[in-house]
Formats: structure tokens, C-alpha cells, sequence
């Protein structure tokens, strides 16, 4: 059943559908990505590991998008590829020289746990990342480097801040740049940010519930430019997936200028709803490009609403509109009458996947 616009202004509303708690979940980014950086830090990584040919993070679903936000943020000023694999195999490239890192927050995960298995026996260094689960036991039998996080996300996607930020405290060993100012002026900005986007906050000035109220009825369309804002636009497009149960595209711009603007006309256009993921360090091209590629949309009969990411430098930028994001899956699941956490058809085809 579908709710009014009311339910969003209406706490006890919003809880009666919000059963367990996502909101509560999404609002603490900012301290897992405080505290999954110390983790991370305190990582035991061999110093012989310090300078490795690549990097190739292993995982799937909401522990591999903290791979990709890794990417998005240190790829350009790495000596050294950082890859993310969704998949049960390495790439055929990884050795002794290569760098290994197997996210999955509930240690459980098939695929990843396959890719730790071919890591070791190719003799790669490896490194597992969990909350607990077979990819701890793993480790340990293996006597691998396992570094552990905190149990008390309540499910994987929202366990986002301490992925990301375990990885990246742990990077600091391998020569790359130290963030860890960075995140702690992050961590803050990400608490005041949330604090305007709760429940209590009226639609009026809370920009996640008008933006979830804008996607009800259509099919969400996420637009990011190359680089930083990709894993922001691929995370909001699997968390509206998840939490709000809707079908939900993405595509970064510029590549998107070279097919989909191509398939967007009055006919093709009426039931979709682009958001365009910006920030400000575009590349002076791909900026100008935003700018035609939404004229282009508007013609088309396109819908489609701007969010400029605030705040000072890519940490900020990247989180905050993930963020963001997170909030806007959880509204839009609140309006469309789904508790945003359970995911029948995800747990049901791995219980297939079992028998």
C-alpha cells in the first residue's frame, strides 16, 4: 500500500512501516567511517607487502561498493591499479606480487570466499575483511592478515562506512595518501548532514524526503560523472533496488554521451526520472558535458533534478552523496508502504543456490 506525503512528516508513521530501523542505520555513516578507519589502521600488514604490483578488492553487492568507493577516491593518485572483482575468480594477472583484499561484511559470501581461496593458492598476498563468518575462519586456518570489523551493522548495505573505511585506513600502508584528516572532517560532516535528513525534519527543509517523494511512481535514472561520483550513482541505483524495491538504472557521463542520450525521446521518457550526482571537481569537459547532456534530457520530455554534493574535497563530495542516497531509498521504501530491510528475493534465491 502506498502512503501520502504525510507519512513523512509523521515519525510514528514513518516508523510503523520503517520496522526495523533502516533509517537509524543509514544515520550513522559518519561514525563507521571514523571507526572503521582506525581499524584499519591498526591493520597488521607485513611491511614487505608495502609496494604491491595492484590491488584487486574482491566482493559483491554492498561490501564490493566499498571497493568501488575506494576506486573512485585514491584510482587517480595510486602508483599502482586499484581493480574491484564481483566475481568467484581472480583476474588471471594476480600473483605473489599482487594485493588481495576479500570484503564481505558477514563473512559469508560465495563468491568472495571462493576468491580468497584462489588468492592464497596462487600466493597472493591476502587480506580478509569481515565482521566475523567463514572468511574469518578462513583466514585463520590460512594464517592470512584478517582484519575485523564490527558486528552491529544489521545487514551488509548498511554496513557501507565500515568497509570503506577499513580499507582505506589499511591503505595508508601501502604509499598511498594519508586521509585520515580528511575522514575526521568527514565523520562530522556526515553527522550534521543526517541530522537535517531524519525523520523529524519536515519535507520543506529536508532535501532526502522531497527527493524520495519526486522518484514515487517513476523509474529512477542515476547519472554520475566518470571517477568519484560512479560509485555514488551505482550505490544509489542498488540501494533503491534494495530498500525502496523498485527497479533502478545508472550510467556515468562521459560514456553515457556516446549511446543512452540516443534513446531518450517524448515516448521513451514518461515514466522515468533522472538525478544527476555533480560535485565540484568535474573535469572542465565532463562538466560541460553534464550541462548539454541535460538539455538533451529536458527535450526528450526527460524529468531530471541536479544534487550538487557540498562540503570540502572527494571525501566529502563521495560521502555525502551517498548519503544522501541512502536517506532517499529509505523515504521512497517508507512511501511505497515496504519496511526497506528485508529482501525476500535475495535471501530466497540464495536459499535455491543452497539446496
Amino acid at each position: 500500500m502506498k502512503m501520502g506525503q504525510a507519512t513523512l512528516d509523521d515519525p510514528a508513521g514513518i516508523a510503523a512501516v520503517d520496522l526495523s530501523g533502516m533509517l537509524s542505520a543509514v544515520a550513522t555513516l559518519g561514525d563507521q567511517l571514523r571507526r572503521g578507519f582506525e581499524i584499519g589502521q591498526g591493520a597488521q600488514v607485513p611491511p614487505a607487502w608495502r609496494r604491491p604490483s595492484a590491488i584487486v578488492v574482491c566482493g559483491m553487492g554492498g561490501s564490493a561498493i566499498a571497493g568501488d568507493v575506494v576506486r573512485g577516491l585514491l584510482g587517480d593518485v595510486s602508483a599502482f591499479p586499484i581493480i574491484v572483482a564481483k566475481g568467484y575468480a581472480l583476474p588471471a594477472f594476480c600473483g605473489p606480487d599482487t594485493t588481495v583484499l576479500a570484503v564481505s561484511y558477514s563473512g559469508n559470501t560465495e563468491e568472495t570466499l571462493a576468491a580468497y581461496a584462489d588468492a592464497t593458492e596462487r600466493g597472493c598476498r591476502a587480506v580478509s575483511i569481515s565482521a566475523g563468518g567463514l572468511l574469518r575462519e578462513l583466514a585463520r586456518r590460512r594464517d592470512g592478515v584478517h582484519v575485523e570489523l564490527p558486528a552491529d551493522a544489521p545487514m551488509p548495505r548498511a554496513a557501507l562506512g565500515y568497509l570503506a573505511g577499513g580499507m582505506l585506513g589499511m591503505l595508508g600502508y601501502f604509499d598511498l595518501p594519508d586521509l585520515a584528516g580528511e575522514v575526521e572532517a568527514a565523520a562530522r560532516y556526515l553527522l550534521d548532514l543526517a541530522a537535517g535528513w531524519m525523520p523529524w525534519q519536515p519535507t520543506d527543509r529536508n532535501e532526502a524526503k522531497s527527493l524520495g517523494a519526486w522518484l514515487l511512481g517513476r523509474i529512477p535514472v542515476i547519472w554520475g560523472s566518470e571517477g568519484l561520483m560512479e560509485p555514488a550513482a551505482l550505490r544509489l541505483k542498488n540501494q533503491l533496488n534494495e530498500n525502496a524495491k523498485v527497479p533502478a538504472f545508472w550510467s556515468a557521463l562521459p560514456e553515457l554521451d556516446h549511446n543512452e542520450v540516443e534513446g531518450w525521446s517524448p515516448e521513451t521518457a514518461k515514466e522515468f526520472a533522472v538525478i544527476a550526482l555533480r560535485h565540484p571537481g568535474e573535469q572542465p569537459r565532463v562538466a560541460e558535458r553534464f550541462g548539454l547532456t541535460l538539455e538533451l534530457a529536458s527535450a526528450a520530455g526527460l524529468d531530471a533534478r541536479e544534487v550538487r554534493a557540498e562540503g570540502h574535497g572527494p571525501l566529502e563530495w563521495l560521502f555525502s552523496q551517498i548519503l544522501l542516497g541512502d536517506f532517499v531509498s529509505t523515504y521512497l521504501a517508507i512511501l511505497r508502504g515496504v519496511d526497506p530491510t528485508p529482501v525476500p528475493a535475495l535471501t530466497g534465491l540464495k536459499e535455491r543456490l543452497r539446496r
